[in-house]
């Protein structure tokens, strides 16, 4: 790293130190066990977008409880008492939201199921007191679950139950108020300020903190929000994850006869239009810097509150991607610098990659990240080779911390190099729009820029590229390095390869055959992985263009729609484990 590099690792480090100490001054969790309650009286029930599975509350009232892709039977103990088998499934279980499946059941038994399972909950201090129970995504998650259900969970309970169950909200309440400042920045500080606004609009005696944490609220707000709707990490699942909350938010104002923060109400403008932007044709978000299975469901529900229905934005400059639409053909490309240090824990090194669709059919993708098990695969997942862009010398464009304990202390792996500069030139020309773009995330250890030109016709039938690795104009090379291009194909495609070596038939799932061409240079099929499905990790195939600076510093191809369709039909891998 360079001296500037370190310097800004440095800071963040700091300053995450001088937030857990604050934080331990200030008291955390045991002064918020301890401070008497004055907020056990509720006020207003706000309103659950997820979708629920009434199917689910069978199996958690037969003592089954499946999360994270993970089974726990409790044999009629309770469910908090028992070793988690992962920390996905152990985060979905205190983060309560499978609250919302029971309510979907609408009977009896379930709420009594239910009012059972809470009250295991708040009577079980081990439990309480676990490291996962007390971290603030988990405890954001569950203040919003739990008052979000709390109108089926107390339909016709005891007074003593319903005291109990508003003073656990409450804990949680005054516990995220009390840490705050220690919580890591993005998406987990926004949900917690979240929860308090819920907290201060649903529980009596709170309303006195609510002009504070409005203040709170829209201050993130305009900080994470950038102005063309993206948030601040570049990830496209924060959108729909802050977009479930803040939505029923806007709500619960109205409900209580308050005009909701301005910066409110102008966020959620910004970031509807963004929904669209990453969508293929097949509803599915594209797979940039942390992105997984798109919960098509839930996305159709956010889109529901879209009123202007419009054409997605070519440009989202402020995030830094591109997308372009031409027939039944996207395009999407990532042509941003990484996000700051303190907020790329989930940033991935994958400058200038892209995604093409037809139709409803995804053809390139990058290999995205999985629903559950994200241990497993996160270092290959973030790497540029799970990416569809130029690798050189088998090196990401992006490096992250290394060391287990700065990575514990960051709350992950962090961003401490990558580009500086990443510029991009959209031109419009006879039949066709270009998009010219360079990063030079590899210059200061190879004196090489990778400069891409991506070519889409009008009628959406052709799109040529060309990527090039040499070092800045005016500069000399010092020594040849070897690169890879890849494409990663979507595993319903199915590749094959023709006879002259340098052209790869691919074949959609509705019968429609695209060609790849690369007129100079050989081409390969090699195995990848694609990680973004529901059912988890995929085999699929990566078309790989190997060369070196010397002898082709360029490398010019083609994606073109066939005419003529392919008789076999496309096969889909089978699952894989990690």
């Amino acid at each position: 790293m360079s001296i500037a590099q370190r310097q800004r690792l440095l800071t963040v480090i700091v300053n995450r130190l001088a937030r857990n100490a604050m934080t331990r001054l200030g008291g955390g969790w045991t002064l918020a066990q301890l401070w008497p309650s004055r907020g056990e009286r509720l006020l207003i029930t706000p309103h659950d977008l997820r979708t629920a599975d009434p199917s689910l509350a069978t199996e958690i009232y037969a003592g089954r409880f499946v999360f994270g892709g993970k089974i726990v039977n409790c044999h009629g103990r309770s469910i908090f008492d028992l070793d988690p088998p992962s920390e996905d499934w152990e985060v979905a279980l205190l983060g309560f939201g499978w609250l919302r499946h029971l309510r979907a059941a609408e009977t009896m038994l379930t709420r009594a199921n239910a009012r059972v399972l809470i009250d295991d909950w708040l009577t079980s201090p081990l439990a309480r007191r676990r490291a996962i129970a007390r971290r603030p995504d988990v405890v954001a998650r569950r203040a919003m679950s739990l008052l979000s259900q709390s109108s089926f969970v107390l339909g016709d309970a005891d007074s003593k139950f319903q005291r109990r169950y508003l003073r656990g909200v409450s804990c949680d309440i005054r516990y995220l108020r009390r840490t705050l400042r220690s919580i890591p920045d993005g998406v987990q500080r926004l949900q917690a300020i979240i929860a308090l606004c819920y907290g201060a609009l649903c529980l009596g005696n709170q309303s006195r903190f609510l002009r504070d944490v409005s203040g709170r609220l829209s201050d993130e707000l305009l900080r994470q929000i950038l102005p063309d709707g993206g948030h601040i990490s570049r990830n496209p699942a924060a959108l729909i994850e802050l977009l479930t909350d803040l939505l029923p938010l806007r709500q619960t104002f109205a409900a209580r006869n308050l005009s909701p923060p301005g910066a409110l109400l102008n966020a959620i403008d910004r970031m509807m239009p963004a929904l669209r932007f990453f969508r293929h044709g097949d509803g599915n978000f594209a797979l940039f810097n942390g992105m997984g299975a798109t919960p098509l469901h839930l996305l159709a529900t956010l889109l529901a509150y879209d009123d202007t229905h419009g054409t997605p934005m070519a440009h989202m400059p402020h995030v830094g991607y591109h997308r372009m639409d031409a027939g039944q053909t996207t395009l999407i490309i990532d042509a941003g610098l990484p996000p700051p240090p303190n907020l790329s824990r989930e940033a991935h090194a994958g400058c200038l990659s892209f995604e093409l669709s037809s139709g409803n059919s995804r053809i390139i993708t990058n290999c995205g990240v999985p629903n559950t098990s994200r241990d497993n695969w996160r270092s290959y997942a973030r790497d540029s080779a799970a990416h569809s862009t130029l690798v050189c010398s088998d090196t990401a464009s992006c490096s992250f911390v290394e060391n287990q304990a700065v990575r514990q202390l960051l709350g992950g792996s962090v961003v401490v190099s990558g580009p500086e500069q990443v510029e991009s030139q959209r031109e419009a020309v006879e039949n066709a729009t270009v998009l010219a773009l360079s990063h030079d995330g590899y210059l200061s250890r190879f004196g090489m820029l990778h400069r891409r030109m991506l070519m889409l016709a009008d009628d959406g039938l052709r799109l040529d590229g060309e990527d090039t690795l040499a070092p800045p104009q005016g500069r000399r090379a010092k020594r040849q390095y070897d690169f890879a291009l890849r494409f990663h194909l979507h595993p319903l495609v199915k590749a094959s390869p023709l006879t002259n070596a340098t052209t790869v038939m691919l074949t959609l799932p509705n019968r429609d055959v695209w060609v790849f061409e690369s007129p100079d240079c050989p081409l390969n099929l090699e195995e990848s992985v694609f990680l973004a499905g529901n059912e988890g990790p995929r085999r699929t195939t990566q078309i790989v263009i190997r060369q070196d600076t010397r002898e082709f510093p360029s490398i010019r191809w083609s994606l073109s729609r066939s005419q003529a369709p392919e008789p076999d039909d496309a096969e889909a891998e089978a699952p894989i484990d990690s």
